[in-house]
């Protein structure tokens, strides 16, 4: 089995609009549910926490328990238009991080997004197969949220 997680979906809008939906923090933090503090800005770390996402109040509820709870990333890639990578802990009970990649091709029916989060072999074992469980769902649900936040916005 491998360690990743992969998800993909295809977007109905411009190359243009998915990279800045991916890549900027307000339009980020809308559909995935968080509001940050800092940019985000190559080899920088950005700093926040998770609010509900303003895209489906079914997801906004389930996220409740969460709110407030800080997030920090560290960003590893900004190739513009193509590949958008950070680091973070998938876990909060530990201090292993995963990658996670947001990478872009346009094509035919509209722009390709996989989201690729590896790395969830240096979690340690009792934690590791929970951790990939939990991101590999909301991973899914994410890829939804995103494509819904660019039907409307």
């Amino acid at each position: 089995m491998t360690d990743d997680v992969i998800k993909s979906a295809t977007l109905k809008a411009p190359l243009e609009r998915v990279w800045t939906a991916i890549t900027e923090p307000p339009e980020f933090g809308a559909w995935f549910g968080a509001e940050w503090d800092t940019p985000f800005t190559l080899g920088e770390t950005a700093s926040g926490r998770i609010v509900p996402t303003k895209v489906d109040a079914d997801v906004a509820a389930s996220q409740q328990p969460f709110v407030g709870m800080p997030l920090t990333i560290h960003i590893d890639e900004l190739e513009p238009m193509r590949r958008f990578a950070f680091r973070w802990t998938p876990s909060p009970e530990s201090q292993a991080l995963t990658t996670v990649a947001f990478e872009l091709a346009e094509g035919p029916r509209g722009v390709e997004l996989t989201i690729i989060e590896s790395g969830f072999d240096a979690l340690e074992p009792n934690l590791r197969d929970a951790a990939r469980e939990q991101n590999d769902g909301g991973w899914e649900a994410q890829t939804r949220l995103i494509a819904r936040y660019l039907d409307v916005a």
